[in-house]
């Protein structure tokens, strides 16, 4: 079986609200085996609103309105969603009566238009709502011969969430043939979405069952495997399988198979090596130390560091000579080099991490274009340094140099 939700609020086609309630109802019909096939957004329009749940009538086994069912004009889900499955409303004179007695209880006159929260459609089951003045509805429908099961919950979260847990979830195991849902997630560093895909496409189509989803963000590529059977182990089953094909035609360039940050990643490996961690950044600004940092725990492998974005806090801070500064520039190899080394003994730590580059929009040449950066670790044996050419905006060149940076730590540390 699949679903769609829909989302209802003019507000929702804005820059300022967001629909967080769909990712809590897909979360819960995966558990049923049930996969999301549909998510909509509808503005508070009559018109749009009753297309949109004629289409999803049309296409998905399990329909979810969301909002819209408050006292005001421009609360419009009950009766679109009637004109959509042609059928009348009616005023539910015990829900009336419920909605005076919630207001006489808070000491407060009910406005006479929210006796519009008693309307029901014809053949709904009303759900009640303990934390809110609108009930929901439940109806079972059939469509060109499929079963179709409909519902209409309250938007906001304290209602809909204990709603749909309470009184949809049971329904819905009663009704939804037995099928369960395995994910297995990869996350790979450092490697283009198009290369990444190129060397393990061959592989996955094989596994006709599952479903791979590439997902690719600054120096992070993930890698979504699902997979439905009759059994939770039948279907874990098939997404290892093809998790451990995927994981030796990657190599080393899988970091995580468990949904661990990178972050988190050097954070064990630091641990597991008694090993600690210090960095001098002038580019991404104390990213990289935000990054470390917001694991719980950091405090046992990641000692600190420094931000030096002007040439005098690289020497007052990371010991890096002028000199050296001035014939190669605080953007190149040898002063990452040297803001790695030279925060490693300023702060007694076994690694150090310099980064230096050009992050934008400005500040660019012909020579060192806003992109390059230059990253180094070093461990007082050695120290390693990349140069990276990154594309996109402030932001994303800032992202994509922690990450260089927090690979080039996981590798030395492996």
């Amino acid at each position: 079986m699949n679903a769609e939700i829909i989302a209802i609020g003019s507000e929702l086609l804005t820059p300022y609200f967001q629909d967080t309630n769909s990712l809590f109802l897909t979360e819960k019909l995966n558990h049923l085996g049930v996969t999301v096939d549909f998510k909509t957004v509808v503005g508070d329009n009559r018109e749009h609103l009753t297309a949109a749940a004629r289409v999803a009538v049309g296409r998905a086994s399990i329909i979810i309105f969301m909002g819209g069912l408050g006292p005001t004009e421009d609360d419009l889900t009950r009766e679109c969603v009637a004109a959509a499955l042609d059928r009348e409303i009616h005023r539910d004179p015990t829900l009336v009566t419920e909605l005076y007695k919630r207001f006489a209880a808070l000491r407060r006159r009910m406005p006479e238009n929210n006796e519009r929260q008693a309307e029901v459609i014809d053949g709904a089951v009303v759900l009640p709502n303990s934390r809110g003045s609108a009930p929901g509805q439940w109806l079972e429908i059939e469509h060109d011969g499929a079963p179709r099961m409909v519902m209409l919950l309250p938007g906001p979260p304290h209602e809909i969430k204990p709603m749909f847990e309470e009184q949809c979830m049971p329904l819905l195991r009663e009704r939804v043939p037995r099928q369960c849902i395995a994910t297995r997630v990869l996350k790979v560093a450092m490697m283009g979405e198009s290369a990444c895909d190129e060397r393990i496409a061959p592989i996955y189509q094989r596994y006709a069952d599952v479903q791979t989803t590439i997902l690719a963000g600054a120096g992070d590529i993930q890698l979504r495997l699902t997979a439905r059977a009759d059994t939770q182990e039948a279907a874990q089953e098939r997404v290892d399988e093809l998790a451990g094909a995927l994981e030796d035609a990657l190599d080393d360039a899988v970091y995580s198979t468990a949904g661990e940050s990178l972050e988190q990643i050097v954070g064990y490996y630091l641990q597991m090596r008694g090993a600690t961690i210090a960095v001098a950044e002038s580019c991404t600004g104390g990213l990289l130390g935000q990054r470390l940092s917001s694991i719980s725990g950091s405090s046992r492998y990641f000692l600190g560091g420094a931000i030096v974005y002007s040439d005098e806090m690289k020497t007052l801070f990371a010991n890096v000579p002028p000199m050296l500064i001035s014939q190669h520039g605080a953007v190149s190899r040898e002063v990452a080099a040297a803001l790695a080394e030279g925060i490693r003994e300023e702060c007694r730590a076994t690694i150090g991490v310099g980064i230096t580059g050009i992050a934008g929009p400005s500040g660019g040449t012909d020579q060192k274009p806003v992109g390059l950066v230059y990253h180094a670790v070093a461990d007082g044996k050695r120290t390693n340094v990349v140069e990276r050419h990154y594309m996109g905006d402030r932001d994303r060149i800032r992202r994509w140099a922690t990450q260089q940076a927090l690979d080039m730590v996981r590798r030395a540390m492996m």
